[in-house]
């Protein structure tokens, strides 16, 4: 398989970063650290490469900051579509260093979107996003014990569940102190907070996971965030549209925002209620609130403008 001289394939995981270099065609191993990143990306500055890696959360988390700091370019490959394109060539083994060859092949036989420079608010937005959806899961299991418990533990779990409101609550004051303290996010929620059924937490949710809002056309943000039908059709067979992929955490916060937009607001209201007059199901029209909602975040951070009925 041709690779080109100035794509590089990284595979990512938590203590190391194996690197495949298409100019020599070489691979080697770094450790996952400041002192070994910043020592390797300082050898690309200049070089005018491509660098692809699998999108791992937090073990890449370094290696952006120093290509971005850099200015030397790279794409994130969601690994679903990063082990589909392995298999399409062959590749079916699976080791840390077929990968890294596999996302360099990557690189140079399909287009990359380039990820634009980390945000230092974003990502810690995301992290106490991320921090309270884990405190509100932990909490909801408490609960469900709370009902099916024995009477002996019912005081240990109360305890929990206060506990968990207690860590909530200084999670949530910590979001809100970082959106006021800086002042795009804040203009961005509020834009956000004008369409009917964003809340604070939807608000929160989008900034901290779509930071491609009012960048992309309607369909790519939709498909980005899971909620672009995809037809199956084949033969003779004509199969329903259904949505695939995408971030689940941005459509559970829409799902939530679509129930209160069709109590709340006549527009989505009646868009909803039309859809079920037609005969669609209640969950098929309300993911089309959903993708009306995404949609519509998009063109009011695109326009700067916020949302009128």
């Amino acid at each position: 398989m041709k690779i080109h001289p100035d794509v590089i394939g990284i595979d990512v995981s938590k203590m190391v970063l194996d690197v495949y270099e298409g100019r020599g065609g070489t691979w080697r191993q770094i450790g996952n650290d400041d002192k070994a990143i910043e020592a390797f990306v300082d050898g690309l500055a200049g070089l005018g490469v491509l660098v692809v890696l699998e999108a791992t959360g937090l073990y890449d988390r370094k290696l952006r900051r120093a290509l971005s700091a850099a200015g030397v370019r790279f794409t994130r490959v969601n690994p679903e579509r990063a082990r589909s394109f392995a298999r399409a060539t062959g590749l079916l083994a699976k080791t840390d260093k077929v990968d890294a060859r596999m996302l360099a092949a990557f690189g140079t036989r399909l287009d990359c979107r380039l990820e634009p420079a980390p945000d230092p608010d974003r990502e810690a937005l995301n992290e106490a996003n991320r921090r309270r959806d884990q405190l509100v899961a932990m909490r909801q299991q408490e609960k469900n014990r709370l009902a099916d418990g024995s009477e002996g533990w019912q005081e240990s779990i109360r305890r929990m569940i206060e506990a968990f409101d207690r860590e909530i609550a200084t999670c949530e004051a910590t979001i809100r102190d970082l959106v006021r303290s800086r002042a795009e996010l804040r203009r961005l929620e509020a834009l956000l907070r004008s369409i009917p059924g964003i809340g604070p937490v939807a608000a929160t949710t989008l900034l901290a996971l779509m930071p491609e809002l009012g960048r992309l056309s309607p369909k790519q943000i939709a498909a980005l965030a899971g909620l672009a039908p995809f037809a199956r059709d084949s033969g003779r067979f004509r199969g329903q549209r259904s949505i695939l992929g995408g971030r689940k955490r941005v459509r559970d916060a829409l799902y939530m925002g679509a129930l209160a937009a069709i109590r709340h607001c006549p527009r989505f209201k009646t868009f909803f209620q039309t859809l079920r007059d037609a005969g669609k199901p209640f969950k098929l029209a309300l993911v089309a609130v959903c993708r009306k909602l995404i949609v519509t975040a998009n063109a009011v951070i695109r326009d700067k403008m916020p949302f009128r009925a």
